[in-house]
């Protein structure tokens, strides 16, 4: 195989997880997270929300071993391309927009290893909240507790799919 046939086949994967993508941007996006939840509606706030859905998402195709693992990296692939859109869509400049994709992967890898943790029972869903969610300081308690029950249940949502009914249709709805 070429390299501009496993280039164009590897777009096209691409293309079938931007839906799911979508999805998940759409289930940050809802206003409870904020409101009920407490979560900063800024653009870090959002950032944050949007990777911790991504890492909830990213730790449940873990489960389908190598085919999983391929629909992450392209799942990653299309959260780098959004954040690198939207970078640039707020004025940063070309020249800089390297660095700070740099530091939003390493964000990333660290709510991912985070949330894997609360996932497996390996430390709290409020301690990995409170320092990745609202960046070490909490909200008050009803909404802390609003967005730790949340996340579970949207842990125990994604693990009754199917991955492929995960892709074809989407991240559960808020």
């Amino acid at each position: 195989m070429s390299i501009l046939s496993r280039l164009f086949a590897r777009q096209s994967g691409r293309d079938a997880l931007v839906p799911l993508y979508s999805s998940i941007v759409e289930a940050a996006r809802a206003p409870a997270w904020y409101l009920d939840g407490g979560v900063a509606d800024t653009v870090d706030g959002r950032f944050d929300m949007v990777a911790a859905l991504v890492s909830l998402t990213l730790v449940r195709l873990e489960r389908e071993g190598k085919s999983g693992a391929d629909l992450s990296v392209l799942l990653t692939e299309i959260f780098i391309d959004d954040m690198d859109g939207q970078l640039r869509q707020i004025g940063v400049g070309d020249v800089v927009v390297g660095k700070h994709i740099g530091k939003m992967m390493s964000a990333l890898g660290g709510r991912l290893s985070t949330y894997r943790g609360a996932i497996a029972g390996n430390e709290s869903w409020e301690d990995a909240l409170a320092r990745n969610l609202y960046r070490g300081n909490p909200p008050a308690p009803p909404a802390l507790a609003f967005s730790t029950a949340r996340m579970r249940a949207l842990v125990s949502e994604l693990d009754a799919l199917d991955a492929a009914v995960l892709v074809a249709d989407g991240f559960p709805k808020p």
